[in-house]
């Protein structure tokens, strides 16, 4: 085949289409990790790509177990899609140990001019059944070379108090522990007010987003009440990227990302043992159009 026949039949890119890159573990269990990041990122209208970092034998009630992917090999998915694919946003979840974080931050730095679209880091260092998802050792590196890049970073409550090394009592308290996420580098920070509402009962609940030398930014939302919670997390930043990929705003993504969530939630159901996922095509009605 001539080279003029081979770009004859490369596909036009379609621009209303944006490609979102994932990178996390998979869940076998399908509710979480890359599953639900993929299923996000199609029920909202883009197209998603992903590296994988970790295999985990899991369902809605457990992890069994966790056989993390070679970092060399991280890289070559990466590196791969990178090549073959022109992606607008970017989002992370479990990323394992402190050699896949290194790997990743050689290729995904900003600073070094080898990313030049937005990235969303989701920390995630333990499963909903309570199973460690991030070394311990691994912190340190989430802290020292991650979070710098993290142009939105997605914590819980728990999640923002082991990287900022403190911990607060209610939500007077959050402005402190929000300035010491922004010290360590990230750019944006939305904490995320589940255990908020866990403490105190209420019926509604907020996020918050935080710009640097800015005062939060409060996001009110229903609480929704169910038991089928199995990877929120991971669907509420891979909205957040597919919105940003398409070009929206900061506060229009988190907004749009809410709303997806909280539909997806709304019809949660249970297909296994345990704690079901999101009901991803119900969110679908907020995609954008």
């Amino acid at each position: 085949m001539s080279a003029d026949a081979s770009k004859e039949q490369r596909p036009a890119q379609n621009q209303s289409r944006p490609v979102i890159l994932t990178i996390a573990g998979s869940d076998s269990g399908g509710g979480a990790g890359i599953q639900a990041d993929l299923k996000t990122i199609t029920a909202l209208g883009a197209f998603g790509t992903s590296a994988l970092t970790a295999l985990t034998a899991q369902n809605g009630a457990e992890v069994r177990g966790i056989l993390e992917v070679p970092p060399d090999f991280v890289l070559l998915q990466l590196a791969t899609v990178l090549e073959g694919f022109p992606v607008q946003a970017a989002k992370t979840g479990m990323l394992a140990s402190v050699p896949i974080i290194e790997a990743l931050v050689g290729v995904l730095s900003r600073r070094t001019g080898k990313r030049n679209f937005p990235l969303v880091v989701d920390p995630v260092c333990v499963s909903q059944s309570g199973h460690r998802l991030l070394r311990p050792e691994a912190e340190d590196a989430m802290r020292a070379l991650l979070l710098p890049e993290a142009d939105l970073l997605t914590p819980n409550l728990p999640e923002a108090e082991l990287l900022a090394q403190m911990s607060i009592r209610s939500q007077k308290e959050i402005i402190p522990l929000l300035d010491r996420l922004h010290a360590l580098g990230a750019k944006a920070v939305l904490l995320k007010g589940g255990h908020f509402a866990e403490f105190s009962g209420q019926t509604s609940m907020s996020d918050w987003l935080s710009l640097p030398g800015q005062n939060p930014l409060e996001f009110p939302h229903p609480r929704i009440e169910t038991q089928n919670t199995h990877g929120t997390g991971c669907t509420l930043s891979a909205a957040l990227a597919a919105f940003l990929g398409f070009g929206f705003p900061l506060e229009e993504a988190v907004r749009g990302a809410q709303n997806f969530l909280s539909a997806a939630l709304a019809s949660a159901f249970t297909p296994g043992i345990g704690a079901g996922p999101p009901d991803f095509i119900a969110g679908s009605a907020f995609a954008p159009r």
